[in-house]
């Protein structure tokens, strides 16, 4: 009988790769004939690659224009990321750190405070 102790001392990971969060990038903006190993040809550039998919609609087989790219080191999926819209397939595409989501423009409503300070009244 496994022992319960053995799963819970490790994490479990959804990737047969570990943990994927700083090494999984998504790649979106693709064109619906853009095959995987092009995706693969582009990114290898930044490192080893342990994974290149395109996702697919499971009914009709065709690309969903998006996909994803797992590395092995952090470093590689961060340089490859550097340029957030490289032209993958004769396309401008986009491509983040999946993990982390596009990077958005700061809110200008961070950091402000806003005071409420009574008017003196003129007698």
């Amino acid at each position: 009988m496994a022992s319960a102790s053995s799963s819970t001392s490790s994490p479990q990971y959804r990737s047969r790769f570990g943990d994927t969060t700083l090494t999984k990038v998504f790649v979106g903006g693709l064109a619906w004939e853009t095959p995987t190993e092009e995706l693969r040809r582009y990114f290898e550039q930044f490192g080893e690659i342990l994974e290149a998919v395109i996702i697919t609609d499971k009914f009709t087989g065709r690309s969903k224009g998006y996909g994803f790219v797992t590395f092995r080191e952090p470093e590689s999926a961060r340089r490859s990321v550097a340029d957030p819209n490289p032209v993958i397939g004769g396309r401008r595409a986009n491509c983040n750190i999946a993990a982390l989501g596009r990077p958005r423009p700061p809110s200008p409503r961070l950091g402000i405070i806003f005071l409420c300070i009574p008017h003196a009244r003129k007698t």
